[in-house]
């Protein structure tokens, strides 16, 4: 997968990136992000960034729901399958954070179902290791 540095979306959302540390800055990129967007792939891309700078755990759900929702229907599979893994688990994250544990370990076996795609190495292991906390957070005696 490469994505294209030259995308406006992209282009947007490394900017926003690049200002995380001022979350008023990084957001109103994310939103401009969203504004640009002209199809499912870039609208993927936008959500999952706004989905990051949210005031309270159900928009964040909200933006990761359509994140995933916007993969799921893109026609440029090739240019999403590396993500979904991500995708999901912020999705179950969100999910968790508002309490629903059911909705948050099937986005979990999604996640782990799409690991497979992540090219070997560092980022794989932080998201399968981010797949184990999540889903051991979630079997606990609290979501049990």
């Amino acid at each position: 997968m490469i994505i294209d540095p030259d995308n406006p979306v992209v282009v947007l959302c490394a900017a926003g990136m690049a200002v995380d540390g001022n979350p008023n800055e990084a957001l109103a990129l994310f939103e401009q992000a969203w504004a640009t967007r002209r199809d499912d792939y870039e609208a993927c891309i936008a959500a999952h960034f706004l989905a990051r700078h949210q005031p309270t755990p159900e928009a964040v759900l909200h933006w990761n729901t359509i994140a995933v929702r916007h993969a799921e229907a893109t026609t440029a599979r090739e240019q999403v399958t590396a993500f979904m893994a991500s995708l999901y688990l912020n999705l179950g994250d969100a999910h968790a954070q508002v309490g629903d544990c059911v909705a948050a370990l099937a986005a979990v076996a999604t996640a782990r179902s799409h690991l497979g795609a992540v090219e070997a190495g560092g980022y794989r292991d932080f998201l399968a290791f981010g797949i184990d906390r999540l889903e051991q957070r979630l079997t606990s005696a609290r979501c049990a």
